[in-house]
């Protein structure tokens, strides 16, 4: 397990045989080995290799000056400061530096925010995803019903949450914006530039914001996974290609991921604390934060990873912000006494290593006050792929699924999610990466009808509205007869839907 390639984002690893899947990176590996087998994997790096870290300390003190001599005491450099919330960017080549920093009064926690060096940063070629031909295409838009955009027919997530029939009665408010914090968004895409908020959009990846324009897009090379993740959200109902689930709200692109697509905790904190200072009503994040799959609160390092988060999430919280976010696509029981995690850290080594969700959340799925979504495929059935555990999923969505487990109903051809990518092109991908932007729309469709109610309250209309889902049983995706999940609960609430089904109509109608 320990070969297991790095990070792939939220988007789930399907059966080869299926057709028209999004391929994305690879990503390099380091030197630097973690302790396989144990819950720490504290960072040791060689003299003279710079590393990033976050210093949390009480918020509206980072001007400290005892703090601050401190970091440069212990060769560090100020990336950024976030005052507001008591979280410092710091970059050091000295690999001490986080150790010394828990000594300094003041500091509640401080830790590597990866393993790999800052100067390890390649490019690696994500590949090329496969697209239906024109005459594909064509013969699509020939069976578009009256209403429908010319690719819509493909889309049969949107009646499965009843969103075909919430847009005949509204598309949203032009006054709501999602963020979705991943790994770029085309704004030059005809799907997307009727609805791109420019202003609250930025790249993040260094920790501090670059409001240069355009900088929030993807490279060349880089993932498709935001631009696609952004459609499934907003893409404008306007004649061209396929519709969102709020397609008259407006969608911003904060860009997290480097080059090989790794999610770092400051580049993550900067999204939630820009996305917070800038009007966005919902943020949506499909992705797992680099390099720990679970960070566990018994490391220092990993703690203080989870402290920054937390406090990001929760100032994005108070000024009004939803975030919404995958539950990933291991298949585990998140609500289990421990799993196995073979793949932290994901940036130089990783190695299996048993730990106990209860103390190693994921950031930021398992965050306090963040919405997490569980994925369904076309027969409303649980992805094989995705996450689940009671306690732990608050609500599920279209997320898609292998068409050989579940085939959607013509003229739908593929039990993936079909949207846009960048270039102006469409195509498929799957995972809880895709059923979360679902929720974040639907979230934003409510804030659109009711546009005074809180974060909370948008939560509280999410969860009420939802359409009940039962736990299967059993539970036998690929028809071997034998389990491939438990669901425990019941229609209400349980481990493989949490609240049930997120519902557009409802949230346009109540």
């Amino acid at each position: 397990m320990a070969s297991r390639p790095a990070r792939l984002l939220r988007t789930a690893a399907l059966p080869a045989a299926v057709a028209l899947t999004a391929t994305l990176a690879v990503l390099p590996t380091g030197a630097t080995a973690a302790d396989a087998g144990t819950p720490a994997g504290s960072t040791t790096v060689a003299d003279g290799t710079s590393l990033s870290y976050v210093v949390n300390v009480r918020p509206g003190r980072t001007d400290s000056r005892v703090v601050q001599k401190a970091i440069a005491d212990a060769a560090g450099k100020v990336v950024i400061a976030y005052d507001k919330i008591g979280v410092i960017v710091v970059h050091s080549a000295n690999p001490d530096f986080a150790k010394v920093l828990r000594e300094v009064r003041g500091v509640l926690s401080a830790g590597a925010t990866r393993t790999a060096p800052l100067s390890a940063q390649s490019t690696t070629d994500i590949g090329t995803p496969k697209l239906l031909s024109e005459k594909e295409q064509r013969a699509v838009a020939a069976r578009a019903g009256a209403g429908q955009d010319p690719l819509e027919p493909l889309q049969w997530d949107l009646p499965a949450i009843k969103a075909d029939k919430a847009h005949e009665k509204s598309l949203g408010s032009r006054d709501v914006t999602v963020a979705v914090i991943d790994t770029g968004v085309d704004d030059t895409h005809p799907d997307l530039a009727p609805n791109f908020d420019r202003a609250a959009s930025v790249n993040c990846v260094s920790g501090a914001p670059n409001t240069a324009d355009g900088a929030w897009r993807p490279g060349e090379h880089e993932s498709p996974h935001g631009t696609h993740v952004a459609g499934e959200i907003a893409a404008a109902k306007n004649g061209v290609g396929v519709t969102g689930v709020a397609p008259g709200v407006k969608v911003s692109g904060i860009k997290v991921s480097t080059t090989q697509g790794f999610f770092y905790t400051e580049a993550v904190v900067c999204g939630f604390v820009w996305a917070a200072e800038h009007g966005v009503d919902v943020t949506n994040n499909s992705y797992y934060t680099d390099p720990w799959m679970f960070n566990c609160t018994t490391d220092p390092d990993q703690r203080a990873l989870v402290d920054a988060l937390t406090r990001a999430t929760k100032y994005a919280e108070r000024r009004g912000v939803v975030n919404v976010a995958a539950a990933g696509n291991e298949n585990y029981d998140l609500a289990a006494d421990s799993l196995t995690d073979p793949s932290s850290p994901n940036d130089t080594t990783p190695g299996d290593r048993t730990v106990d969700p209860s103390v190693c959340p994921d950031i930021p799925a398992q965050l306090p006050g963040v919405v997490t979504v569980s994925s369904t495929g076309a027969k409303t059935l649980k992805s094989s792929f995705s996450n689940y555990g009671l306690g732990e999923i608050d609500i599920a969505a279209p997320g898609g699924d292998s068409t050989a487990y579940q085939k959607p109903q013509p003229p739908a051809t593929s039990g993936q999610i079909y949207n846009t990518l960048p270039g102006g092109k469409y195509g498929y991908m799957a995972g809880t990466s895709m059923a979360s932007p679902h929720v974040a729309g639907v979230a934003a469709l409510i804030k659109s009808t009711h546009p005074q109610a809180t974060a909370a309250q948008v939560k509280r209309l999410l969860a009420k509205q939802a359409d009940d889902l039962a736990c299967p049983e059993p539970y036998d995706i690929n028809g071997d007869g034998k389990p491939d999940a438990v669901c425990e609960g019941d229609a209400k609430f349980n481990g493989f839907y949490g609240a049930g089904l997120t519902d557009a109509l409802d949230a346009v109608t109540k």
